[in-house]
């Protein structure tokens, strides 16, 4: 690697907008929020718009509708 040389002051250092918000010192490494599970009214609203989805397909392939 070539190392450039030494010529005076580095250039000004401007923060990331989508980074993460700086550290305090001593403080642990910082962590996004985990995600919360599914609520079992979530689990059956999916599990029944899937059921409607799988019947309207088989139905297509079917010739029903």
């Amino acid at each position: 690697m070539v190392e450039r040389p030494h010529t005076g002051p580095l250039p000004p250092v401007h923060p990331d907008p989508y980074g993460l918000p700086p550290q305090p010192d001593g403080q642990t490494v910082p962590h996004r929020p985990r995600r919360l599970p599914l609520a079992t009214r979530e689990v059956v609203y999916g599990c029944v718009i899937g059921a409607v989805v799988l019947v309207a397909a088989v139905g297509r392939i079917a010739g029903l509708w």
